[in-house]
């Protein structure tokens, strides 16, 4: 009998084995890309911006409601138009998930304690959802809760050692205390007792007790660009206070001398009270001519670097009025000075009127200039020799009353209208001003002598009639040699 043929796939080994080869290849490809999404499977792709990816890796999961629901498939980081930066996260979600309200909500929440991540989703209830391939944003301001990692995270190697120092320190501290401690433990029940009531009123919703540790991370944010000033203050400070500690007494006498500042200062600081409300007002006062001082600043400017060479020669000029002042001093103190300032005194009061009254002939009218001017003028001519003055004589016309020979009345022209002088001589008629108006106290505003005119057939004796002006010759400081 003929044995049958057995055809079942059984029996070939080689096609079993690349069966077997091949679901194992297909397997492994499977499982290597589990983590980016298995193929052929449909999903829901949404991008996050969060303000930082918080140690995301590719691969972590994504959940909603506590169910796995997607991976993150990648992260990238972004840069913000003012410098900012963030991370872009892509996230490929179920297809059955359903598409996410736009107002729902991201956070980055730790999966263990070794440190893995995944995210988590909170639907919003906004009845418009983010398209496929849109973007949902986290706002920068939102605050990240504190994850087991970021508090490990604290401690690195610096910390660490620092925290064993201060064990040790602690340890070497306590020991052999014990009865110190207790002591100190027992002594603290008044404290406690009496801190309640305190510590009540601190936490009360009047005192914003909870506002305090923003003030204090805005103020160190306030604070940080100038690091490096602060740095150097407080090594400033360190010279500072080893200047205090190796003058301990001077310290001493200062704590020894507060309580009795502290009494004068109670007592005497409400007084201060209206001089601080008035310069709080001058202060006020004074901030229109302080925005006027900057608009002025243009002109100061010259005005100061014209000054700075003049205060770097000052001392040259101060040593110089020592011995100045020091003559002073002997002169003051010279017990015949006193005397004579008080008859100095005396003449000058004597003498006021009459310079008073002779001043305005040389202030107004020029007076003196112009006669040492034109006695100057007539000695300068001449030779070799010497200077000479050169004169003209003046005839008086032989008519009556005239200065030509004795008369009985002034002359005041002819006798009578038959006489006929000779053509050289006009009149006779007397001009004369003993006293004329020199703008002194009580007279006119006028400089007669040498602005009066000759007035033609009648006889004026003194002051002529109107006012002749001020108008005289100005003289000018002229260069010497």
């Amino acid at each position: 009998m003929n044995r049958r043929r057995n055809n079942s796939i059984a029996a070939n080994p080689i096609l079993i084995g690349g069966v077997t080869v091949l679901v194992t290849i297909v397997a492994v490809f499977l499982s290597y890309n589990a983590n980016h999404g298995l193929p052929f499977v449909p999903t829901y792709k949404v991008n996050v911006v969060l303000p930082d990816a918080a140690g995301l890796i590719a691969g972590n999961e994504v959940r909603i409601g506590g169910a796995r629901v997607g991976i993150v498939r990648k992260i990238d980081a972004i840069a913000r138009k003012d410098g900012s930066t963030g991370a872009r996260l892509e996230l490929a979600l179920d297809d059955t998930s359903n598409h996410l309200p736009v107002d729902s909500t991201v956070k980055v929440r730790p999966k263990s304690s070794l440190g893995l991540k995944y995210v988590q989703i909170t639907r919003g209830s906004a009845a418009r959802t983010i398209a496929a391939d849109g973007t949902l944003t986290v706002p920068r301001g939102t605050v990240r809760p504190i994850d087991l990692d970021d508090f490990f995270n604290m401690y690195d190697e610096p910390t660490r050692q620092g925290s064993s120092d201060n064990l040790l320190a602690y340890g070497t501290a306590f020991a052999g205390r014990g009865g110190d401690l207790n002591q100190a433990l027992g002594d603290l029940d008044p404290l406690v007792r009496h801190a309640e009531p305190a510590l009540r009123n601190l936490v009360a919703p009047k005192t914003r007790f909870e506002d305090l540790f923003p003030a204090f991370e805005q103020a160190a944010h306030e604070v940080a660009p100038v690091a490096g000033v602060q740095a150097q203050l407080f090594g400033d400070l360190n010279t500072t206070f080893k200047a205090f500690a190796d003058n301990q007494q001077a310290l001493e006498d200062s704590i020894a001398g507060g309580p009795h500042a502290l009494d004068v200062a109670t007592r005497e600081l409400p007084a201060e009270a209206g001089f601080l409300q008035d310069s709080t007002e001058l202060f006020r006062r004074l901030k229109a001519p302080f925005r006027s001082l900057a608009s002025a600043s243009v002109h100061l400017a010259p005005a100061f670097r014209a000054g700075t060479p003049a205060l770097k020669i000052s001392p040259r000029l101060n040593a110089r009025l020592v011995a100045t002042l020091d003559a002073l001093d002997t002169f003051v103190g010279d017990p015949r000075v006193l005397p004579a300032l008080q008859r100095l005194t005396e003449t000058a009061t004597l003498a006021g009127p009459l310079v008073s009254f002779l001043t305005p002939a040389q202030t107004t009218c020029n007076y003196a200039t112009l006669l040492f001017r034109n006695l100057g003028s007539a000695l300068s001519e001449g030779d070799d020799v010497g200077t000479f003055l050169r004169t003209v004589p003046v005839v008086a016309g032989q008519l009556p009353n005239s200065e030509a020979g004795p008369s009985s009345a002034p002359a005041n022209g002819p006798a009578d209208s038959t006489f006929k002088p000779p053509p050289t001589i006009r009149d006779t008629y007397l001009h004369s001003d003993p006293y004329p108006n020199t703008a002194a106290p009580g007279q006119t505003q006028e400089c007669e002598s040498g602005l009066d005119k000759y007035v033609p057939g009648q006889q004026v004796i003194g002051t002529q009639p109107g006012d002749q002006g001020t108008d005289v010759d100005k003289t000018t400081r002229g260069k010497v040699g």
